[in-house]
């Protein structure tokens, strides 16, 4: 390491330049005589050896001989050797990461950082899930509103998570190699992206919001679009502030800092809390009240997560129009990003798409079910958020080692297993044993019922399946996440076409959804594991990481 060989420089040094045959210069100069290995020394070291390679013009000594091995690190005072020690020690500790835990204590660190993460990925269902339960308890029309509602303003903002995985990816890869202006340039592009895809998506749902829900609903199902709308127009107000803020929580965990968006995100989720009991049971607002205690605080949030990465000494606020190729840059890493997560958002719309079809009771239960599956899913995103903070050092950093990275991955799985059944487990019993908590219905109850097994099924593979996706983008492994991503979408799809015309019901849609799920998983970790993965493939040149130059 160059930790060993910078803790006693003279020694090499002094083998090439024994003995000087002619008189110094009358002044020396710290870049005429220091080999870049010395330039990282003590200062203090520095200094006595400057003294003895230089002469000043005081002193007027003429000497035809220097000897370097006369200075020596026994000539050191005993407190010079002690600094020189603690900066050794401090800079091996700086340079001591999750890489280089045991399996054990790696797990640990990363349940440190995973657990604050976690806290992230809950606050937005659980924003949604508050909805549900409150709205629940007055309309069952309103309730059935929710699912087309949620698919606009929650499932669309999937559709931008290329956002937060290039804002992650490009982050810790220039924090990897040491370029923290690359990185907050990065950070100030992707920022402007962000504002500019919010204020296309708040134009969206201001005019063609009730064209989306109506379409989206049939003509089957016309009655609860004015419910829809009112939900969809409200939130719409908060889309800029929702990709604003979206960037730099990523830009944040990027530095492998969970903290600061946690505490944006918990916020948020108390004032939603409170505004909805308030604004829904209190002063009997319905699906509008909601609306307006979740759009108050995402905004909330978004404003509370810039401060937060401004704290870091990075500009939130600075917004750069990206340059022709800075965008080429971008769309190359965010292009198979937005089709993964196109077809993962389309597939649970197709999902929502059938089940709004076989009436308002079985899409009412389907609500339900859905918001509790993504409230569980979401513990398993934070695995795919360490992937993508950490893995970066290890497959492109200065410190590169692929079996430090499958070791990670190692400790990533068995977390990943061991929370899928947990989450499976608990998942399922509280539809099971407390379905009450959402729905007073029966029949909705009931159908809630019908699904709890392949309920299980789909939720205990989840948190392995982000896992391995997490790596594959942190490997920028994108094109074969975005095909594989695309070919489950495709077969997925024809299974619930198949299940629909077979009249399979609301079992048969998450069946499905059971096959779209372990088919993710099987085809992640066939590529993890196949010769020619990002973990061994000492060719990097096909995963060529793209540079963006900093202004």
């Amino acid at each position: 390491m160059q930790i060993k060989t910078l803790a006693n420089p003279l020694r090499g040094f002094s083998r090439s330049f024994v003995i000087f045959n002619k008189t110094p210069p009358l002044s020396c100069s710290h870049a005429s005589l220091s080999p870049p290995s010395l330039r990282f020394c003590n200062p203090k070291i520095q200094h006595k050896l400057f003294r003895t390679f230089c002469i000043s013009p005081s002193e007027k000594l003429i000497k035809n001989e220097y000897t370097i091995e006369s200075i020596d690190s026994n000539s050191l005072s005993e407190n010079e050797e002690k600094e020189e020690e603690e900066v050794k020690q401090d800079m091996e500790g700086k340079r001591e990461g999750l890489e280089n835990r045991s399996i054990w204590n790696q797990m640990k660190d990363i349940v440190m950082f995973t657990g604050p993460a976690t806290g992230l990925w809950i606050c937005g269902p659980l924003m949604s899930l508050i909805d549900t339960a409150v709205i629940g308890q007055g309309s069952s029309i309103e309730l059935a509103a929710l699912g087309p509602g949620t698919v606009i303003c929650d499932y669309l903002t999937y559709v931008f998570m290329f956002l937060s995985i290039a804002t992650s990816n490009m982050v810790a890869t220039s924090l990897a190699k040491r370029e923290k202006e690359a990185g907050q340039h990065q950070i100030s592009v992707l920022l402007f992206v962000g504002l500019a895809s919010g204020i296309l998506m708040f134009m969206f749902t201001r005019f063609l919001g009730s064209w989306a829900l109506t379409a989206f609903t049939g003509p089957t199902n016309v009655h609860i679009v004015p419910a829809a709308n009112t939900y969809v127009q409200i939130r719409g107000f908060a889309w800029p502030a929702v990709l604003v803020g979206l960037v730099a929580q990523s830009a944040s965990l990027g530095m492998k800092d969970s903290w600061g968006p946690l505490k944006a995100l918990a916020t948020a989720s108390v004032i939603n809390g409170i505004g909805d009991v308030v604004l829904c049971s209190f002063l009997g607002y319905g699906i509008a009240g909601a609306a307006w205690a979740t759009m108050v605080s995402q905004v909330v949030a978004a404003y509370m997560m810039i401060k937060s990465l401004n704290k870091k000494g990075y500009n939130a606020f600075a917004f750069a129009i990206p340059s022709l190729n800075e965008l080429v840059t971008i769309l190359g890493l965010a292009g198979p990003v937005f089709v993964t997560m196109v077809a993962k958002v389309a597939f649970y719309s197709l999902i929502i798409y059938f089940a709004t079809s076989l009436g308002t009771n079985t899409m009412a239960a389907h609500q339900v079910m859905i918001q509790t599956y993504c409230m569980c899913t979401v513990w398993g995103e934070p695995l795919s958020q360490t992937a993508q903070s950490f893995m970066p050092e290890l497959i492109y950093g200065v410190n590169r080692s692929l079996v430090k990275a499958k070791m990670l991955l190692k400790s990533l799985i068995i977390i990943g297993s061991t929370l899928g059944l947990i989450l499976g487990t608990i998942g399922t019993f509280v539809p099971w044993l407390f379905p009450n908590v959402f729905t007073r219905d029966q029949s909705v109850v009931q159908e809630m019922h019908k699904v709890l097994i392949p309920y299980f099924l789909a939720l205990v593979v989840t948190p392995s399946t982000h896992s391995l996706e997490g790596t594959l983008m942190a490997g920028r492994d994108l094109k074969f996440l975005s095909l594989s991503m695309s070919g489950c979408f495709t077969l997925g799809a024809l299974v619930l076409l198949l299940v629909s015309s077979r009249e399979y019901g609301l079992p048969g849609c998450w069946c499905a959804l059971v096959g779209f799920q372990w088919a993710r998983f099987l085809l992640s970790l066939w590529r993890l594991l196949s010769p020619d993965g990002i973990l061994f493939c000492e060719d990097m040149s096909q995963y060529k990481v793209q540079k963006h130059k900093a202004a």
